[in-house]
């Protein structure tokens, strides 16, 4: 029996949409502390990143859907 059920197939794409997000709100949020710790810009105006929304993660797996049932 196979375990690609529609269940896991969403299950995977969402899974991969949250790793594709969550790794780039990571590496701007390592960005700006590694400038922070540097004294490259100043801590009163920075702009920190938002971590990703369900929303987001929603609209980046239905990206991802869109693609795989593309031809």
């Amino acid at each position: 029996m196979s375990d690609n059920t529609p269940y896991s197939l969403r299950a995977g794409l969402l899974s991969q949409a949250e790793h594709i997000l969550m790794t780039k709100y990571q590496t701007e949020y390592e960005k700006v502390r590694y400038l922070l710790d540097r004294d490259l810009i100043d801590p009163k105006a920075v702009a920190w990143p938002k971590a990703p929304t369900t929303e987001e993660i929603l609209a980046e797996a239905d990206k991802l859907y869109k693609f795989v049932c593309t031809k």
